[in-house]
């Protein structure tokens, strides 16, 4: 019999839903090559360590580094250290910097694909920085990135945010960054939706005259620069952005929203993928991915269209706490055995908001087990003082 839990309602009843079989989605049996496809990984928290959210986060290694492993047998990329695995918000530098070294590494034993974010993170932000301060947290993390054998991911700085003065600062400091790197960078352009210390990035609040400064660094760099991913959730925006990037830059689509669209593209382009919610359904993204490469546009669509409202769900205002509900869902499909998270932001999601999560997740068909997750959810519920 199909399992069925009793779910909190937004009017305060409790409500009886029953899962429905799980999806099959199969693992590719050759390299996917139709677009990019980059996963923001989360991190595990280690449960039994002795901290508080003051403390330096404490991660279990194994569970962590075992699902970068998930994640490349399905054919995606890692992208490592970003916004997903709490960077700004509970993992600090010195261990995202561990993070790194120790996901590179098994990148290189495992053939798997992987970037990495090197930001300013570790410079307090403060309006009296100076750009050679700026520039200077920039290298050392792009450095230790580059000493580790990653691909860098240029993210966008709380630090220089808070000290430019307007567009010319964003223009030195990018333009020496980038004439220092080994390899050519993927540009990260977060808004702030995600991260509120960064409006006003690219020296104007105006968005369009933002993208003009984004875009004209780019082309003055684009020897240096694999691509760019913005996460704005307009996808306008992101269609006007790509279709005036140089030759050869890619738009890596960090749209939660909108994602299915924007990747399938039209007939002037099309966008590959570096997004958080690739870490929560990375068995439909790996399937829909195969479909674009066996020429069948409408089941991509079918598999990700049903995906979109958990997204939307996920990634609902305040956007930057869809942490919580990634790692629920990996604690639902059994990919950690808690749901603990670094800092306490286990508890930044209401247990309305995750017994939603929970009806969409299913209906995605992105649980693996639905007993499993039924009964994970129970002792989720129990915790919050709701029985049966």
């Amino acid at each position: 019999m199909p399992s069925t839990v009793m779910l909190p309602q937004p009017d305060r009843s409790l409500r009886a839903y029953t899962f429905r079989p799980p999806a099959a989605f199969a693992p590719p049996t050759a390299p996917l090559r139709s677009r990019v496809f980059f996963a923001a990984a989360h991190i595990v928290a280690d449960p039994l360590a002795d901290v508080t959210p003051a403390s330096p986060p404490a991660l279990d290694w194994e569970a962590t580094l075992a699902y970068r492993r998930y994640l490349w047998s399905l054919g995606l990329g890692v992208a490592e250290a970003m916004d997903t695995a709490q960077r700004g918000m509970g993992l600090d530098w010195l261990t995202a910097r561990e993070l790194i070294m120790r996901s590179v590494a098994e990148a290189r034993a495992v053939g798997g694909v992987i970037a990495c974010g090197a930001g300013t993170d570790h410079l307090p932000p403060s309006p009296n920085l100076t750009l050679d301060q700026v520039e200077s947290a920039y290298a050392e993390q792009v450095e230790a990135v580059e000493h580790a054998g990653g691909r860098v991911i240029l993210m966008a700085s709380r630090a220089l945010a808070a000290c430019a003065r307007g567009p010319d600062d964003y223009a030195r400091v990018y333009g020496r960054i980038l004439s220092q790197v080994r390899e050519p960078v993927i540009i990260h352009w977060l808004g702030d939706m995600f991260d509120p210390h960064l409006a006003g990035y690219w020296g104007s609040r105006n968005l369009d005259d933002a993208m003009m400064t984004a875009l004209a660094i780019i082309h003055d760099h684009a020897a240096k620069i694999d691509g760019i991913k913005i996460s704005l959730l307009d996808a306008h925006r992101e269609v006007q952005m790509r279709r005036q990037l140089p030759p050869g830059v890619r738009m890596y689509s960090g749209d939660d929203f909108n994602y299915p669209d924007l990747i399938l593209g039209d007939n002037q382009g099309y966008s590959d993928a570096l997004l958080g919610i690739f870490d929560a359904i990375a068995p439909a993204a790996s399937a829909a991915l195969q479909a674009l490469d066996a020429d069948d546009p409408s089941r991509f669509q079918a598999i990700l269209e049903p995906t979109v409202p958990l997204s939307r769900h996920i990634f609902q205002a305040p956007t930057y706490y869809y942490k919580t509900g990634v790692v629920f869902l990996a604690y639902l499909n059994g990919h950690q055995r808690h749901f603990r998270m670094v800092g306490g932001q286990e508890s930044a999601r209401s247990i309305v908001h995750l017994a939603q999560l929970l009806i969409l997740a299913d209906q995605a068909g992105v649980l693996r087990d639905p007993d499993l997750a039924a009964a994970r959810m129970r002792h989720v519920l129990a915790l919050a003082g709701i029985e049966g």
